[in-house]
């Protein structure tokens, strides 16, 4: 999978010409405290009005910044920047060797991002793996196929090649680590388990703060009520577990405090001033099935992944509960933001940190369903499913598929319509 996506991306977007995409809208913000701290001392991102007046920079006009107190503040948060950080020191080393300039925004960075959104897929696939031959059986097959459907079938192809400094697939990979590190608590309490799931939980929510709703997989993880009141009860107990962990969580969240203290002189603040959630009025139908931006209708592998609830009620109806109500909370929350679209974005950007899910419930239908005839069904309309993503990416990376401006009739205009993709148009021209 790793190197398949390596091959797509580097023959659309390595290419000098065509690298400047790799870091835009959203991602510019995400990624630019890397280039803040290490190279222009500026955590006000001033630097930012010289970048983008050059002309090599064309695709990083976006402007992250808003306004607290009239200091200039990054309105994302630093948890993408924080995980990319290996990967940026070896593009500005190999910079300073080279002819391009060590600016954080030449040719090395561009491509070492690339390569970060890769790695963090990787290490996200490595824990679902795990996930799933631990859950659900020791067919390889089937895993892979799952793998396979999760990555291709999915948005997440799309935002690992096309939009790598983009924060869902690192979110991806430390939630997914999350959920596979709390199934083995809950079987084996242990200290080391508890530190670590503390650091990887504080990544999350530096990565985006709304994905802290992850600690509500809890209860489904610990497979029983029992495991879970048992597990809790150590934590709680072992004075010395409870104590390094919140350390190491806040150790890790004070890397967002301090940064706004420098900013602004608090350390506490809210970013995004005047954008928000309106819990009063959420869009869950729109979400899920509108042409705009539905979840079902661009990912549709997640409505056929539902199958598998049927097989998770039979073995454990409190699981299947504890993941209903979770998957209810989520989207309640999500399509309660003041834009549910989320802006320029290929189906719901949101749900792939949690991808983890459909394809555990995949899993779940295709290793107990018993007719060999119905799971053949499935696994055709599946990969059928997938093959219809790969077109719609496509589509949307040449926007034939719109960013934003979808509606019934745009759909169904360009609905697998591969004459579509025969006249490419600028692969980063979303206009």
């Amino acid at each position: 999978i790793i190197i398949l996506c390596l091959w797509i991306t580097s023959n659309f977007y390595w290419a000098e010409k065509h690298s400047g995409g790799i870091i835009r809208t959203d991602g510019n913000g995400y990624y630019a405290y890397l280039p803040a701290v290490f190279i222009y001392n500026d955590l006000n991102f001033r630097f930012f009005d010289e970048i983008t007046s050059q002309e090599h920079h064309p695709n990083l006009a976006f402007d992250y910044r808003e306004l607290y107190d009239n200091t200039p503040i990054n309105k994302f948060y630093v948890g993408t920047s924080l995980v990319m950080l290996p990967f940026f020191l070896i593009a500005h080393c190999v910079s300073l060797l080279s002819d391009y300039p060590a600016d954080g925004y030449s040719y090395f960075y561009m491509i070492l991002i690339s390569i970060a959104a890769l790695f963090y897929l990787g290490l996200g696939l490595f824990f679902l793996r795990k996930i799933l031959l631990g859950m659900l059986g020791s067919d390889e097959r089937v895993v892979s196929f799952i793998l396979i459907l999760i990555v291709f079938g999915t948005n997440l192809f799309y935002y690992v090649v096309g939009e790598p400094s983009m924060s869902h697939v690192y979110s991806f990979a430390f939630i997914t680590w999350f959920l596979w590190l709390g199934i083995k608590y809950f079987e084996q309490p242990r200290w080391n388990r508890v530190f670590v799931l503390a650091a990887i939980y504080a990544v999350i929510i530096l990565i985006r703060p709304v994905n802290g709703l992850a600690i509500l997989l809890l209860p489904f993880l610990a497979e029983n009520p029992k495991k879970f009141v048992n597990g809790i009860r150590d934590y709680f107990r072992k004075y010395q577990w409870l104590l390094s962990s919140l350390l190491a969580f806040l150790g890790i969240i004070m890397i967002q405090l301090v940064i706004y203290k420098i900013q602004t002189g608090n350390f506490l603040i809210y970013s995004y001033c005047e954008e928000g959630f309106n819990f009063l009025s959420p869009h869950v139908f729109d979400f899920l099935f509108s042409y705009k931006k539905g979840l079902f209708v661009y990912t549709p592998v997640f409505l056929i992944s539902l199958a598998g609830a049927y097989f998770l009620y039979k073995e454990n109806r409190m699981r299947l509960l504890y993941l209903a109500g979770f998957l209810a909370i989520l989207v309640y929350v999500f399509s309660s933001w003041w834009q549910w679209y989320y802006g320029g974005s290929f189906s719901q950007r949101v749900m792939i940190e949690y991808y983890a899910i459909p394809a555990i419930l995949t899993g779940y239908f295709l290793f107990n369903v018993k007719s060999l005839l119905i799971k053949r069904i499935y696994i055709g309309i599946m990969a059928i499913l997938l093959l219809v993503n790969i077109i719609q990416s496509e589509q949307y990376r040449v926007a034939h598929i719109h960013w934003s401006d979808m509606n019934k009739e745009k759909y169904w205009k360009v609905f697998l319509r591969a004459d579509k993709l025969i006249k490419r148009e600028n692969p980063l021209n979303q206009e």
